[in-house]
């Protein structure tokens, strides 16, 4: 039951920062799509407003390789493994799809022409300090 759990942990961290990443850019995605009718010079800042949701998934993967290292060099239990690998999932799959509404809002601020994009970009990165603070747990955890 002990190895079901870790493996269980590593794969949920992988999947859930995953899946928030895909909701977060998608959110975005569509919001650059719906703007570039309104204001298609300005496609540059709707791009990268719209891959800023990504990273969560990439502090999801760093988290699992450190997770894998520790849980397969027995610095951690299974329970363990699991349990960082749901909290810190679950922060980055929330963070992301939160981040990614942020970031479609400020899309759809910058295609009326208002001058959001730093502002949106500040806003932005609140939720990710939340993913931030779960891959340092995960780094942290023995």
């Amino acid at each position: 039951m002990e190895q079901v759990l870790g493996y269980l942990g590593l794969g949920l961290v992988l999947a859930l920062a995953g899946i928030g990443s895909s909701i977060g850019t998608t959110l975005a995605g569509n919001a650059a799509e719906g703007a570039l009718k309104n204001k298609p010079e300005a496609s540059g800042s709707y791009m990268v407003l719209s891959a800023l949701p990504a990273t969560q998934g990439i502090y999801g993967f760093v988290a699992f390789f450190i997770m894998l290292g520790k849980y397969t060099g027995g610095e951690i239990s299974g329970a363990l493994c699991f349990g960082i690998g749901l909290s810190v999932g679950l922060a980055c799959l929330l963070s992301g799809i939160r981040q990614g509404q942020v970031c479609a809002n400020g899309i759809v601020g910058v295609s009326q022409g208002h001058d959001v994009f730093t502002n949106t970009l500040i806003y932005a990165a609140l939720p990710e300090f939340y993913a931030i603070l779960g891959l340092v747990g995960a780094i942290m955890a023995k």
